[in-house]
């Protein structure tokens, strides 16, 4: 969803060093507040609720991090950025971390300097179309006109797809995903492009779900994760390291409804000992308290959780695990271990 590509790269990369100098984890505990960029508004991975508050599988990130290191699940300030203003929010300082199912790409991690801390679902474009449009092919859209996110990598995405195949289209240009709704719906383009996650988002807001489809053809690898600035490796440690507990729990089978419990007192699987803090010094070397990782796997549970709570099969999201399951399970999932 919403990958743009580089504007400006060298003024970016600028303001990440000036900023990313200061200690950012020391900065972060004397603010008292974790500074998050997320998407402007997709349903599942990021959205207000009727309450005004922030829900969502890449919200749950920011809330587990903000666990860790304040022990406050609520000391989040979101921050929505569009495609085109993520980058600059993140580079100027604006927001301490982006978890807004952004894609791992050489320029954004190498001459953007940006760290992707890990993948938190893996992800890739695919086309949303009427049923009754006749089409059950990405290869049947020639000549079609596409609702597409400008300035971003998708749009390369898409160019490639269509001339591998010999074919013609007409981009519709828009800026957020509820423009492409928007527009999508009056008829204003044939097909909507984005990431398949993000297409299953906006099709299950459709009052007509049941008659739009999402073609098969997935054209891209979008591996989707969250990322923060080059420069400072400690904070990078913190937010990696808070994505591979989730994982790891899940695996290991921590949750949230045990996780107290395992914490309590040291198990037999040293493992487990050590991600919660029971035994080691893993704590201490990130620069934080030892339950950090049962207070990042008590708000909102485990990887798994997250995902079957927000995005799972028995939501109106209905994704399967795909790919995104663990790597036990026949996934890619998979944390380093905790030793």
């Amino acid at each position: 969803m919403n990958k743009t590509v580089f504007v400006g790269v060298m003024a970016l990369a600028g303001m990440s060093a000036s900023v990313a100098a200061a200690g950012l984890l020391d900065e972060v505990k004397t603010r008292g507040t974790l500074n998050c960029g997320v998407a402007t508004g997709v349903p599942g991975f990021a959205a207000p609720d009727a309450n005004g508050e922030w829900q969502g599988f890449d919200v749950a990130v920011c809330r587990a991090v903000a666990a860790a290191v304040l022990d406050d699940p609520t000391a989040v300030e979101f921050v929505p950025t569009t495609g085109k203003t993520r980058f600059t929010a993140l580079a100027s300082g604006e927001i301490d971390m982006l978890a807004r199912n952004t894609t791992w790409t050489f320029s954004r991690d190498v001459d953007l300097k940006f760290d992707f801390v890990g993948v938190n679902y893996y992800d890739g474009q695919g086309f949303l179309v009427r049923k009754d449009l006749g089409v059950s092919s990405a290869k049947e859209l020639d000549g079609a006109t596409v609702c597409i996110q400008t300035g971003t990598t998708t749009e390369l995405n898409l160019a490639d797809f269509f001339r591998i195949n010999n074919m013609e289209y007409e981009p519709v240009p828009i800026e957020t995903n509820a423009e492409g709704q928007q527009q999508y719906l009056a008829g204003a383009c044939d097909s909507y492009t984005t990431d398949a996650s993000g297409l299953a988002a906006t099709r299950a807001t459709f009052e007509d779900a049941a008659n739009h489809v999402i073609l098969p053809e997935i054209i891209s690898k979008e591996p989707l994760g969250p990322l923060v600035r080059h420069g400072d490796n400690e904070w990078a440690d913190v937010v990696r390291w808070t994505l591979n507990a989730l994982i790891a729990a899940e695996e290991l089978g921590v949750t949230s409804a045990n996780v107290t419990e395992l914490a309590a007192a040291a198990g037999n699987n040293p493992e487990i000992n050590r991600m919660l803090g029971t035994e080691g010094t893993l704590g201490e070397m990130l620069g934080l308290p030892a339950d950090w990782a049962v207070k990042a796997i008590s708000v909102n549970g485990n990887y798994g959780e997250i995902f079957e709570k927000n995005i799972g099969e028995t939501t109106p999201i209905g994704l399967a695990r795909g790919l995104n399951a663990q790597w036990t399970s026949g996934g890619l999932l998979y944390a380093p271990p905790f030793r």
